[in-house]
């Protein structure tokens, strides 16, 4: 294990971030549970196993897993998300910290998850290399992240967004397109892991009225981050014109695609 005592940058930028609108990501989360129910076709959990979620947010896939009898373990950076998973999962053992350096022994978990939190870390490959440790031998790795950005509706959220920081550095290396065949797999390859399976899921995230779907899209990490920046009126008016073109009569209706590696730890 690495040394956690030393600052890796993740959860010391996104946690007070994430954590800031706890309940209004709680609401998000429990949108997604039809994609966290594709994993688990996939990766089918037994009474007794022993499952840690990394990014656990605020608890709702940890549910999921503790109704099929498993013995379930989370971590996030947030507290404000820590706190909605406790009451969401009670009897969960959460933590709070640092996926690059995780507070578990090796050979500890029977399944190991992260849905769109392993891209927050620092070094995505160390927190890779971190889930493969604690996860026992050959057990499985579910790695989710955003699928393809033409399939993604709230993609419009991301260039809504740009216009509130910095634009990138020209000389810095594009970030890698996770989304594209074999980049995944390569890099959990680097963290040791076997990439065995994957594949996509698509759902819709909907809202019934504009205030609905402003409080929601206020929550995630990055948007409270850009409301610091320019304050929540200017970002709130920036969210609801880029979703506007996804408005139907019963609201708003935002189609997204999820990218799936599973791979499995080191034997």
């Amino acid at each position: 294990m690495i040394d956690g005592t030393k600052p890796l940058g993740s959860a010391n930028r996104w946690g007070p971030l994430w954590g800031a609108r706890g309940e209004d990501w709680r609401a998000i989360e429990e949108q997604q549970i039809p994609t966290y129910m594709a994993a688990l076709d996939r990766v089918p959990i037994k009474s007794g196993d022993r499952v840690l979620d990394i990014g656990c947010g605020a608890g709702v896939f940890l549910r999921l897993a503790a109704e099929r009898g498993a013995k379930v373990y989370g971590l996030d950076a947030a507290s404000g998300l820590l706190d909605q998973a406790r009451s969401v999962v009670p009897n969960a053992d959460l933590r709070q910290g640092e996926m690059e350096a995780l507070p578990f022994e090796d050979d500890t978990f029977d399944l190991v998850t992260g849905f769109n939190s392993f891209f927050y870390a620092s070094n995505m490959v160390q927190a890779l290399r971190e889930a493969g440790r604690v996860a026992k031998p050959r057990a499985p790795i579910v790695i989710q992240i955003w699928g393809r950005p033409e399939n993604c509706n709230l993609d419009a959220m991301k260039h809504a967004l740009m216009r509130f920081f910095p634009p990138p550095d020209p000389n810095a290396p594009a970030p890698p397109k996770l989304f594209e065949e074999g980049v995944l797999e390569d890099m959990a390859r680097a963290a040791g892991l076997d990439p065995i399976d994957r594949f996509e899921s698509s759902w819709a995230f909907v809202f019934p009225d504009e205030d609905s779907a402003a409080r929601r899209l206020l929550a995630p990490g990055i948007v409270v981050e850009a409301v610091q920046v320019a304050g929540e009126d200017a970002v709130r008016t920036a969210l609801l014109d880029a979703v506007a073109p996804f408005k139907t009569p019963d609201g708003y209706r935002l189609q997204n695609e999820w990218h799936y590696v599973v791979a499995l730890a080191p034997p």
